[in-house]
Order: C-alpha cells, then structure tokens, then sequence
C-alpha cells in the first residue's frame, strides 16, 4: 500500500472525471452574455490542454518527465538536468498518443516510464511501457474490455516488476498480478475467491492486506506473509470506514483512516493481526482525516492532510515541516504540493495552485535551497482577471450546516445577480477551494456561481454521509434548493435568473431541480447525468456489481422500492418540466450510459419542451478532448445567455 497510482474505481461514486481545463483562439461569445466585452476572456483561455505539466523527478534526479500537448493530446516528456540540477535543453516526446489525452504516467526505474490511457472515454486502462532512451513501447496489459490499475510500484524492491490489478479472469473482480514492465510477462499473485475489492501491501512489496465487500458489510483480511492465509480481522456496515493505508517501517503494525467507534474519520495505528486500534495519530473534531504521508529513505512519518474550506497539514516530523514553511515563504498565497522527487528525497517538483491560478510548477533543490520556476500551467490566464473563491454556509430547512463556495464577478456587488448553481458530482465526493476552469468562466461571463457540498459529501463525518442515504432527488436535493433560497433571500441572486448545472450525479441534481422545483430554475445544463434510477442501476460497469447492494441500501432496491425510485426519477415526471434544457452526454460513457441522456430528451421532446443534445462519439464520462470541451462550453455559453436574461 505504498504507491497507489491510479486508484481503483471508487464503486458507488458517479463523480464527473476532473477537465483538463481551458483553448488559444477566440470563441464565438453570446451577444446577450451579461459580462462587459472588454473583460471577457476568450472561452478556449479556460478549456485548452495547458502549456506543461505534471511533473516528476526520475528516481535518480537527472531527468525531469512532464506532459504537454502534442496534435492537440497530452503526451509525456522527458528533459535532462544537468549537473548543477537544473533543466538543460528541450524536453523530447517520449509517448505519441494522437486520439485521446494519456491519462497518467509515472517513473520505474530511471529509463522506463509507464503509462495509461483508455480508448474512447471506456475506462478500460491499459499500462503501457516506454524506454526513455530508444523511445521503444509495448502496451503490457494489451487485453479488451480489461480495466487496469496500479496496486504497488515495487520501487523499493523490484527493477523490472509493479503489481497490478485487472478483471482479466473474471470482469466482475479484480485478481492481483506481478508485471515484469520489460518484457511483459505477468504472473498471478493473488486471485480473487469471489468478493475481493482491493489489495494492499508491506514494504517488502507483499500482499497482506484485502478488503471484501458484498456491498452491505466489509472485511478486512491480512496475513503475515505471502505464504500464509488471509484472515479476517474487521467487519464493519457500509455506514462505517476503515481504509488501509501503509505498514509501519518493520512491518508490524498497519496504519488506517478509520472512522470506526467515532464519527470523523482519524488516522490510527491497528494491529494487523487482530484488527485492534494501537493508538490515533490525527484527529479532527470537524472534518474527516484520511491521508497520510511519510518519508520512504528516512522511513518516518511526514504528515496528516485534512479539508476544512482549504487543505491543511498537521506535521510529525521537522524535516518536513521546515521545508513545507520554506516553500511557503517563497509561495505564501498558494497551496503548495510535491508531484515528485528523486530517490534521495532533496529534488522535488512543486505545484502552487490557488483559486485564481491553475498552477505553476517549480524544482526546489533541498541541498541548495533552490526554487526554480518550470512553468505556468495557462500562462494565458491573468490572476488578476479572476475571480476569488469564498467559502459560506446556510443552514439547510432540517437544520445541516451546509458549507460551500461562493464567487463572484469580478467587480460585482453582492446584489441581483444572474447566477449559476453548480452541484458536484459524486454524490460521495465533494468540491474544495482552487482552481475550476468552468467557475471562472462562468465567473468571467457575469454569473455567481454557487457551489455546495450537500448532505453525503465527504469529509463531513459519518452522520453527515449517512444523511444522504435513500435521499437522491429529496433531501439532498433540498440542500442544493436552500442554497438558492439562501442566495435569493440575501438579496445576491436575482430570482428570475438562476439557472443550475451539474455533472454525473451533479447532471441528475439538475435534471430533479427542474423536475421538482420547475418555477426556481430559468434555465438547465446537465452533463451525463442519470435520469432513471431504476435503468441506470441496470447499466453499471460489471465491476461495480459486487457493490450493487450497497447501492440498493443507498440510493435504492430496484425490486423493492420501485415506486420510490420512479419518484425520484425525473424521466417519470417530464411533464412537471417546462425549463429550458441543455443535455450533453458522452456515447461510450460506462458509468452513466447514454441512455440516460436518451431518454430524458426524446421523452421531453415527444412534449414539445425546448432541449439541445450534444453527443460526442469519442467520449465517456465527461468531456476530454480538447475539441469537444470547446464545443461544449461554447454551446453552454450561448444557452446561458439566451435564457439568464
């Protein structure tokens, strides 16, 4: 459990896959957009692929890797340093990747670089291979209808091998498998008995952790080694967490964000063996906890990351926190994360991001106290064009803190304003303060943009998760209906000219808010989102079925709470609809299946209700070619304005 590169499918999260962002010509702006034309920013300034990065250290700090564009799709780069450690020359292509965008890459050893990419938005990824120095590639998992994701880089203990998981054997589950990356071989290294979600391992490399679920209760298993059997240590109901996250440096103990006998989840220490608590390292009294880090060379734990309105770090170590507070001196008005180092943990890649900046890239060097600028990410987005984004909270009609984000034109006052109310997707998931290429868009084209974090989103504790329960299209739905009472009753939103858009789930907010609110709403934008809860839950990817049941306890049993979830089904009730829709949908989308969009449209137009429908036949589940992100957001802009006036 060290080096969790792509995590597995979080399996009952419908969370919309992050846009790259923002493009280098002009767009053909709306007429009737309520911002002044002197301040726009061209629409494709938001939405381009950026300019570079990504970066990572090679593990011997002599070469930096980064992506950026090539025939408009992000491939991966590698750049020299030279002795002083500094970038020398022109980065070389190292990936040619011309359909899709790759997807993430990562160091083994210090000539080979791995790669992933999916083929047409299926999420179906394939790890691929390449030699820095020939530019030779092999695609390693070359298998169809296989998803594959990374278990441990083995960087510690293995030149040639990384552990993957695949549903290979079986499409429904995941089996563990040891690749040699230089020649391709696999070799079984744990199969699935049936209900397996995940695996962890020691820093040895080896597997000692698996986590089983069958929807309504998890297991965790561990052994002492690869050569004894698992055994189970922990059960726990789907209202509880307890996620693994890496060993102790001997091996012994194990530690875990868990929320078991509390209700904010807080990082532990639990005996492997019997599943005991040891003792809690982090707690907070007000959100969960759940990242750990620590110091591979120096083998102590670093720090703990949480979310309030901003993330925050709570150090144990000095090492750490001294260069945390050095970087800060150089960047105090950003957050500051690594994106990689080299192996002797004194050359890191930096990225300051802030709510105005999509993020500029640095090489600090430990041994010289050296910060060197790489890149701006957009350096065609001027900071003091944008807008900030400000956290507030409402209280929702039961009583929920509910908190969010607020921003604003740049320029506006808080009075009248046409606004944008902008659910996330998940619905397990949850927005954070940074960087959101559509909130400054939209903030640019002069609307308020409300953003919240509804009861279920994470980070909020257990009672506040479990408050979402069987609550899709009610009381979730009320959250996001509060929110705009509350814009409207502080004078900030006028009433006459809210409209509400949303992705994945945040997709299905908007399609409710019309459906069950039909006189708030001028106008509607939804972005792959579900509109029949009783299809949807028939066209789930075949490794989401083992969760099925948490689903059904969740959202909702198809056999036995048919009539609730045809209620809660905005296809059942077009004809309380009557706003203006935006419909976009992506035709390989394995999460919300196009048929979701389908129906909702034709069922509206059998009507006679205004609707657009934009479908991309080289998408998924949002939106990542640079081209069709153009297309959407222009076609988004000129629906804004024709109907927020």
């Amino acid at each position: 459990m060290r080096h969790f590169f792509w995590n597995g499918p979080a399996l009952i999260v419908l969370t919309l896959i992050a846009l790259l962002g923002a493009a280098a010509a002009h767009s053909d702006n709306s007429e009737k957009s309520p911002a002044r034309k002197d301040n726009r920013i061209p629409l494709r300034d938001f939405f381009k692929n950026p300019q570079e990065g990504r970066f990572q250290v090679s593990p011997d700090g002599m070469h930096l890797s980064l992506m950026k564009p090539w025939k408009e799709r992000m491939n991966v780069f590698v750049q020299e340093l030279s002795a002083a450690r500094l970038p020398v020359g022109a980065p070389k292509k190292i990936t040619s990747v011309s359909d899709r965008d790759v997807a993430g890459y990562f160091w083994k050893g210090n000539d080979t670089i791995l790669y992933s990419r999916d083929f047409n938005g299926d999420e179906n990824f394939h790890i691929f291979a390449v030699d820095i120095k020939t530019g030779a590639e092999k695609d390693l998992t070359p298998f169809e209808k296989v998803r594959t994701e990374i278990i441990d880089d083995l960087e510690d203990v293995s030149d040639t091998d990384v552990l993957i998981q695949m549903n290979k054997r079986n499409a429904e589950l995941f089996d563990a498998y040891r690749l040699n990356v230089k020649t391709g071989e696999l070799k079984l290294a744990a199969e699935n008995p049936g209900k397996y979600e995940s695996w962890g391992t020691d820093h040895n490399g080896e597997i000692r952790v698996a986590v089983e679920s069958d929807g309504l209760l998890t297991r965790i298993y561990t052994r002492k080694s690869e050569k004894d059997p698992f055994k189970k240590i922990l059960e726990f109901d789907y209202k509880s967490s307890f996620d693994p996250l890496f060993f102790t440096f001997d091996n012994k103990y194990l530690y875990a964000s868990s929320n078991l006998g509390r209700d904010k989840s807080a990082i532990v220490e639990v005996n492997p063996e019997t599943g005991k608590e040891i003792q809690v390292l982090f707690s907070r009294p007000d959100v969960d906890v759940d990242n750990l880090s620590y110091s591979k060379k120096r083998k102590v734990i670093t720090a703990a990351a949480y979310t309030t309105w901003k993330t925050e770090y709570k150090f144990f170590d000095k090492v750490s926190k001294d260069r945390f507070e050095t970087l800060k001196t150089y960047l105090p008005d950003y957050e500051i994360g690594y994106t990689g180092y080299n192996k002797n943990e004194d050359l890191f890649t930096v990225i300051a991001t802030s709510d105005k900046t999509r993020g500029l890239y640095y090489l600090y060097d430990a041994t010289k106290n050296r910060l060197t600028f790489l890149t701006d990410v957009s350096p065609w987005l001027d900071p003091k064009k944008l807008s900030p984004m400000k956290p507030v909270e409402y209280k929702s009609r039961d009583g929920l803190t509910i908190h969010g984000y607020l921003t604003l034109p740049v320029g506006a006052e808080e009075k009248n304003l046409s606004v944008v109310v902008n659910p996330h997707g998940g619905p397990w998931a949850r927005d954070e303060w940074g960087f959101n290429p559509e909130v400054q868009f939209l903030a640019n084209r002069g609307y308020a943009v409300l953003q919240m974090n509804y009861r279920g989103s994470t980070g909020y504790g257990r009672k506040f998760f479990v408050k979402s329960f069987k609550q899709w299209g009610r009381k979730m739905q009320d959250d996001i209906t509060d929110g705009v009472q509350w814009l409207i009753s502080k004078g900030i939103a006028d009433p006459k000219r809210v409209c509400i858009y949303g992705g994945s789930y945040g997709g299905y907010a908007t399609l409710a808010g019309i459906t069950f609110t039909p006189d708030l709403y001028a106008c509607a934008v939804d972005y792959v989102g579900v509109s029949n809860l009783l299809t949807f839950m028939k066209t789930i990817p075949p490794y989401w079925k083992t969760e099925l049941t948490k689903m059904y306890a969740m959202v909702g049993d198809p056999a036995k709470d048919t009539d609730a979830m045809k209620a809660e089904s905005p296809v059942f009730h077009v004809d309380q609809i009557k706003t203006p829709l935006f419909v976009a949908q992506g035709a390989h989308d394995p999460r919300v299946n196009i048929n979701e969009s389908n129906q909702i449209v034709d069922s509206l137009k059998k009507r006679g209700i205004a609707v657009e429908y934009m479908v991309k036949e080289n998408e998924g589940h949002g939106f990542h070619n640079e081209e069709n992100r153009f297309d959407f957001y222009s076609a988004m802009e000129k629906f804004l304005g024709k109907y927020l006036q």
